[in-house]
């Protein structure tokens, strides 16, 4: 396999023609590195710097303001390294306010770093690069969340040939360049641990100080293990005997480097049993299905949890396209005291909203446009759809704005205009 195309490689290139400092942001091995150089490479008096260099971190400690001085675009590889560049960057483009002065890429959200300083407000555009989707790895329009507001009722989909067994594979897989690139089993498995080591002995430790590195390596197989459900912390803290306080620092920094994200509950006065608990996925399916000793074989037993898996692997899909989506949308999940749920609630800045519910059987019920009845009921007009996405081959109506479509509709549906 050759480079794969990035959606965020376009978005950074737009960003540069009118912004002077970008920031690519994601987790280690995510590929911030190959999309900057993909920029630099066609950008004129380009410079890169990388810090994980010792010597060029090095001199950039010693002296930022004369480590910044470039008058093309300068890129600098894994800025949190050294985040007392940002002063100097924020003095540099302050005298020369042209657009495209600086590339960034981090493995950590840059804001919420400890002792990092306010340095860039109204100066940047932070672009979020998360591991490949599915589109990107198969070269199709990844427009789901863009066509289910756009097109509404008129959604139209062909009849798909993947089955549960490739939906399951798909979600082992991963979006890691690396891992994609590597066969299934052995080898694969063998970065993905690789991945859990450096995480928690080199990530964790720049960006905070953990007493016992052993306890963050637990609660990664602990999260993954939850990965698609509410994220309790109190009942978490009992499951690997942590104070309620240090779990929540752990969850926290888990986040700040990419690896888990916190979906959070919608609700509004028309839901007023609605519970306000965020639901917690891996950012990356893979590395979860590793996590918890999950393989293609293991998946054909039927008790295998099979389903938060893809429940997790579609949840990552729709938010890495909410990342370039032209639709201005959040991503939620609903739950009420009742035990009403729906795995995702779409809200468009209009205020209309699209349900989706996952499921990992090849047929589907009308039971499970439960949850998705309960919203549309509650809602009237500011609902504009209930989507069941299955393992199944066909798109399928069960009434009234409600539809049942295959799981690939996710990276198939093309919502350009």
């Amino acid at each position: 396999m050759g480079l794969f195309s990035r959606h965020a490689e376009r978005m950074a290139a737009e960003a540069l023609a009118d912004t002077r400092v970008v920031v690519v942001n994601g987790a280690r091995q995510v590929g911030k590195s190959t999309l900057a150089e993909l920029i630099v490479a066609r950008s004129d008096r380009a410079r890169e710097l990388y810090l994980d260099d010792q010597a060029v971190r090095a001199a950039a400690q010693a002296d930022p303001s004369a480590f910044v001085r470039h008058d093309g675009l300068l890129m600098i590889d894994e800025i949190q390294r050294v985040p007392e560049l940002l002063l100097a960057i924020k003095r540099e483009v302050d005298r020369d306010p042209r657009p495209g002065r600086f590339l960034l890429t981090g493995s950590a959200r840059l804001l919420g770093l400890r002792d990092l300083p306010d340095a860039l407000p109204g100066r940047t555009e932070t672009i979020e690069l998360w591991p490949l989707s599915q589109g990107e790895i198969d070269s199709v329009a990844d427009g789901f969340v863009d066509a289910v507001f756009r097109l509404d009722g008129s959604l139209g989909m062909v009849p798909c040939s993947l089955t549960k067994r490739d939906y399951v594979a798909r979600a082992l897989r991963g979006g890691y360049p690396e891992a994609v690139r590597r066969d299934p089993g052995r080898r694969r498995a063998r970065f993905f641990d690789s991945y859990v080591t450096d995480l928690v002995t080199r990530d964790v430790q720049q960006i905070s100080d953990i007493e016992r590195p052993a306890e963050m390596r637990r609660l990664l197989s602990v999260v993954a293990a939850r990965m698609g459900t509410l994220a309790v912390v109190r009942s978490m803290a009992n499951d690997i005997a942590l104070p309620r306080q240090t779990l929540t620092r752990y969850l926290d920094l888990l986040e700040l480097i990419f690896v888990i994200k916190r979906i959070p509950a919608w609700s509004s006065n028309l839901t007023t049993r609605a519970i306000s608990t965020p639901k917690l996925i891996v950012t990356d399916s893979g590395l979860g299905g590793r996590l918890i000793g999950m393989s293609e074989e293991r998946a054909k037993d039927p008790t295998a949890p099979v389903g938060p898996l893809l429940e997790n692997f579609a949840i990552g899909e729709v938010a890495r396209q909410l990342t370039w989506a032209e639709e201005p949308v959040q991503l939620f999940h609903y739950r009420d005291r009742d035990q009403v749920e729906v795995d995702m609630v779409l809200e468009h800045a209009d205020g209309t909203l699209v349900g989706v519910e996952v499921k990992a059987a090849e047929t589907v019920r009308a039971e499970d446009f439960r949850g998705l009845r309960h919203l549309a009921n509650r809602l009237g007009d500011r609902f504009r759809t209930g989507i069941v996405l299955y393992a199944g081959e066909q798109q399928l109506s069960f009434g009234h704005r409600l539809t049942a479509l295959p799981m690939a509709a996710l990276w198939t549906l093309d919502g350009r205009r």
